[in-house]
This record gives C-alpha cells, sequence and structure tokens, in this order.
C-alpha cells in the first residue's frame, strides 16, 4: 500500500529533485524509512540508521541492498528536511486515503472530529518575556531560571527555543506545557484518519481545526460530525449547519445558556450512532503518542510538526487497512 501510494506522487517527487548535481536519496526510500520509524517507535535518527544497517526486514522495506552502505545521519536528516518544506505529507495521506475509499473501508457521510495536545521539543526554562535583554548565561549547556511566583502566560511570554509553542494544559489542575493542538477528523465506518489540522495550542484551535478540515469535505450531500462536549458552542452548531454537515455534538448541560444542541438533533437515531462510534477517534491519538512518538514531537515550528503529525496519521491508516483486509484465519 505504500508502494502505491508512492508511485502515485512519483512525478511530483521529479518536480522536487534537480536532474543535475550531486544524486541525493530517493524520496521513496526517505519516505519508508520514515515509515519505519513510525511504525517501530524508534526514537532517534541515528538509531534509525544502525537498525536499518543490520535489519533485512528493514532493508527490504526501504528498498536497499544487502550489500549497500546505509546513509549517514546527517545526511538523511539534510535530505529529509527537503520533504518536510513541501506538502507531501498531506500528499501521501491523501493518497492512502484514496486506496481506503477504493476498497469500500470509509464512509463518505458520517465522521469524527477530535484534538489533543502535542508536547513541543521545548523546557519551561525557554519560555521568557519577550522584552527581555538577551543577557549571557551562566550556564550555556543549562541555564539556572528562576521562575517560582512569576505570572507567566502567551501574552507576556515566548518560547526562545520554539517561538510557534505555546503554553497550554488538558484540564483543571493539569501541568501547563509548551504545546501544539493536533486535530484529527475520521469517518465512522472504521475509523480511519481522513483530514488533519495543526494549530497553535490557544484555547480555541480545536473548534477552528474543526471547520477547516470539514469545509474540505465534498459539499455533494449532508453530513454528519460527532464531537464531545467541548464542541459545544453555539458558533460551532450554527457553522456546521451552514456547512451542510448535522451536528452530533455531546450535550454541555453545564454551560451557562444550556446546550446548543437541542431535541431536533438528540430525537434522531443516527446521533446516538455517533456518539457511540466518536470514541474510536482516540484510538488514533493513543496509537499516533504511544507508537509514532507524537506525545512529544522532535521537531520545532508548527509547519514541521504539522508535517510530522500528518504523516504519522498515513501511519496509523497503513496499520489499519492491513488488519481490515487481511484474509481471516482458515480462508482459502
Amino acid at each position: 500500500m505504500a508502494d502505491m501510494a508512492l508511485q502515485n506522487m512519483s512525478e511530483r517527487f521529479d518536480a522536487m529533485y534537480a536532474k543535475t548535481g550531486r544524486p541525493s536519496i530517493a524520496p521513496e526510500k526517505l519516505l519508508r524509512a520514515q515509515l519505519i520509524q513510525m511504525l517501530y517507535s524508534v526514537r532517534s535518527e541515528r538509531l534509525l540508521m544502525e537498525e536499518i544497517d543490520y535489519s533485512v526486514l528493514f532493508r527490504w522495506f526501504v528498498g536497499m541492498n544487502l550489500d549497500e552502505p546505509v546513509w549517514d545521519v546527517t545526511v538523511f536528516t539534510k535530505n529529509r528536511n527537503r520533504l518536510l518544506e513541501g506538502d507531501v505529507a498531506r500528499e501521501f495521506l491523501c493518497e492512502v486515503v484514496k486506496q481506503a475509499q477504493s476498497k469500500g473501508l470509509t464512509s463518505d457521510e458520517h465522521f469524527t472530529v477530535d484534538g489533543t495536545l502535542i508536547e513541543a521539543w521545548a523546557s519551561l526554562k525557554s519560555f521568557q518575556r519577550k522584552e527581555q535583554p538577551n543577557t549571557p548565561p551562566d550556564d550555556p549547556g543549562n541555564p539556572t531560571v528562576n521562575f517560582h511566583g512569576e505570572k507567566r502566560s502567551n501574552r507576556t511570554h515566548e518560547s526562545t527555543t520554539d517561538p510557534d509553542a505555546l503554553l497550554a494544559r488538558k484540564g483543571n489542575g493539569k501541568e501547563a506545557k509548551l504545546s501544539y493542538n493536533g486535530n484529527l477528523l475520521t469517518e465512522n465506518r472504521n475509523g480511519l484518519i481522513v483530514k488533519t489540522e495543526t494549530f497553535p495550542a490557544n484555547g480555541l484551535a480545536g473548534r477552528a481545526a474543526a471547520m477547516a478540515m470539514l469545509e474540505q469535505i465534498p459539499a455533494e450531500h449532508r453530513v454528519t460530525v460527532g464531537a464531545d462536549k467541548g464542541y459545544d458552542t453555539r458558533d460551532f452548531v450554527a457553522e456546521c449547519r451552514h456547512l451542510n454537515v448535522t451536528p452530533h455534538v455531546a450535550q454541555n448541560t453545564r454551560r451557562s445558556g444550556g446546550s446548543a444542541i437541542d431535541g431536533r438533533t438528540t430525537r434522531h437515531g443516527g446521533y446516538a450512532v455517533s456518539q457511540m462510534k466518536r470514541k474510536r477517534i482516540e484510538e488514533c491519538f493513543g496509537w499516533l503518542k504511544m507508537i509514532a512518538l507524537m506525545r512529544k514531537v522532535r521537531h520545532r515550528g508548527i509547519e514541521k510538526v504539522g508535517w510530522v503529525f500528518t504523516f504519522a496519521a498515513a501511519a496509523y491508516n497503513l496499520v489499519r487497512m492491513r488488519k481490515l483486509t487481511a484474509s481471516p484465519v482458515g480462508a482459502a
């Protein structure tokens, strides 16, 4: 399935690479190696090069001969950064989704949306005042920073390591961390990921990203979208209906003014089905964070983080599709 998706992207790869100069690593091999890193939870590129060097399975998947020397880790990362600058991950995800659609594994009417916090590759020591003068640290390797008792917010402070990362927390009483907001749009038939969006963790990113993904759904017929109580706002519900989307959002009866979802939506049987199916999106987040190393990203900047998050979503779809298309035990 990965080979088929990469083959359909060959024209794009030809346009990205020059025909003259020193030959570069083939983009297909780069992306296959990136897939291995996510599928097998390889924690670093250096360890990935070591495992490809002695693993016959990894060499076969990447497309390397047994006697072919493995790449230097610096050469690998520099060539991969060329792919990070383009929209390759989103196109790869689209090709994988097309395969799922051709096999009848996806629904084009019922969807689920949700978001999660992705911890940035930056420490709280780097979260300093924006107007603070650049004084040399006492220890360049591990400077001493005393921020106890200091009120810090995203309006007055900024990370010197990753300025795109914002201070956010999952809920009341939780620890605040420098994070991004990763969002998924899944279909309800088998829980495959259809769209992804990565936004700054500003507290409103979840609903904004949901609208951005719902706008990309072809408006051929009315569709439904399931979501948790965090999406139960009048603005979000109104925008969904404007886009010809029925919002099957969980009712938040504790909010002031009551829930934006009334009996016109909850009386239908499809509402209960959407509320049951929307739990599958948590399986996607669980796999992305535990297996694909998305709990704490190793890239900086919202564009690179979004690229890796989208590519990890495509890797999840490949694993899920493999299980869905596998022949049952004992079949001829």
